[in-house]
């Protein structure tokens, strides 16, 4: 549907082009009038081109007749009525009828204008011969073809027009899908380095300063009672003590703030609860298995990254209407299993992402990237599984609650 606005009325919306062929028209307009009215041979007519020039000034810069189509239409009646006075009283104001075509197709819907159209070209043809002119095929062919050259032009630029606004909506959503995108590299950007900072504190110093204070106790408890670097050594422990606290607190200020206040099992509970994932999407179930034990950072960020990104690729790509997420605790690993019921794929035919998201290869690369294993089970209607484990050491088994 057209805008209700006439693009060659509506002065402030006006692009230089359309500002220009308004103009035109109403020099167009202008000049045939002026034409009819100096070689009308009665001063009837002259006055009735004065008259449809008035009623067309007036309605160029009336306000309702830019905003609203039934105003338009009405002063478009109005218009063609002084018209085919003048065409009565001189045949000159058959010129007139070119203008009026573009004001039918630019202010009238389609079912209305092409019919205004036909019938002002068809009051041209009769005037002229009404006002004694031979029949000739130039009679019938001048107005005719006026009328077809207004209706393609017509037709073209509103064309035009339609194809510049899906092209300037399509760009204002390109603009606003690169903001979008920005921030969310940024976010991502920042929530890598966290838990990348949080990885390196606990890999070195956190363990550094717990096996310094493991030796520590060794070398206390080899050393007589009454050895004068008894006190030392309970300081220097003491001190490294303090320090690997401070540590584990600054990995925990660098963790998501899905684990910040509550363990890995808590946060994937919360993650399959109804609104909690991305999107409108299956039901998802969540289950433990084994008796829980405390794990690195590292381990609980690694395992709550892949469910979310698992997840999120059950919600946008598989159709399911189930899904269970299950964190196994065993003797020597830990596992993820994220099923679903939904489309299935075939695992071979996946690329890694372009955008660099949380993708199957991303997936996979986090969990090699601390010593696990990732596997991934689908087939074209057979749902999908997705599986890591993650090695876990003496140190690493601690019962949950405890320290690391």
């Amino acid at each position: 549907m057209r805008p209700r606005s006439s693009p060659h009325l509506a002065r402030r919306s006006l692009t230089p082009a359309p500002f220009a062929l308004r103009l035109c028209l109403h020099l167009l307009m202008a000049g045939l009038l002026v034409l009819a009215a100096v070689r009308a041979h009665s001063a009837a007519g002259t006055v009735a081109a004065a008259v449809t020039g008035a009623v067309y000034a007036a309605g160029s810069h009336l306000p309702p007749v830019r905003t609203s189509r039934r105003a338009a239409a009405v002063w478009l009646g109005v218009l063609g009525a002084s018209w085919l006075v003048m065409l009565c009283l001189t045949a000159e104001a058959l010129w007139v009828a070119f203008p009026l075509y573009f004001l039918q197709l630019h202010l009238l819907p389609a079912r209305w204008s092409l019919p205004a159209v036909a019938l002002t070209a068809g009051a041209a043809i009769l005037s002229y011969v009404g006002h004694g002119a031979a029949l000739n095929p130039g009679v019938f062919i001048g107005p005719l073809l006026g009328a077809a050259v207004a209706v393609a032009t017509v037709l073209g630029y509103q064309a035009l027009y339609r194809e510049s606004e899906r092209r300037r909506r399509l760009i204002e959503e390109l603009i606003a899908t690169r903001a979008e995108l920005a921030a969310a590299e940024r976010h991502a950007g920042t929530l890598a380095e966290r838990e990348r900072l949080a990885r390196e504190i606990h890999d070195t110093l956190a363990q550094g300063l717990s096996s310094i204070q493991l030796l520590l106790r060794a070398a206390e408890r080899a050393l007589p009672p009454d050895s004068p670097a008894a006190g030392h050594i309970e300081r220097a422990r003491r001190a490294a003590q303090d320090n690997l606290t401070e540590a584990r607190r600054f990995v925990r200020a660098l963790t998501p703030s899905d684990l910040e206040h509550g363990s890995l099992a808590a946060a994937l509970e919360r993650l399959c609860e109804p609104g909690a994932g991305p999107g409108a999407g299956p039901r998802v179930r969540f289950s433990v298995s084994g008796t829980p034990v405390e794990l690195p950072t590292p381990y609980e960020v690694a395992l709550l990254r892949i469910a979310q990104s698992a997840l999120a690729n059950t919600v946008r790509h598989a159709s399911a209407s189930r899904a269970e997420i299950t964190l196994s605790f065993m003797d020597a690993s830990v596992t993820l299993d994220v099923v679903d019921d939904g489309q299935g794929f075939e695992p071979g035919s996946v690329r890694p992402s372009s955008e660099g998201g949380f993708g199957l290869p991303a997936m996979r690369s986090r969990a090699e990237s601390l010593g696990g294993t990732f596997t991934v089970e689908s087939a074209p209607g057979q749902g999908t599984a997705v599986a890591v484990s993650l090695p876990l050491s003496d140190k690493d088994s601690l019962p949950a609650g405890g320290s690391a």
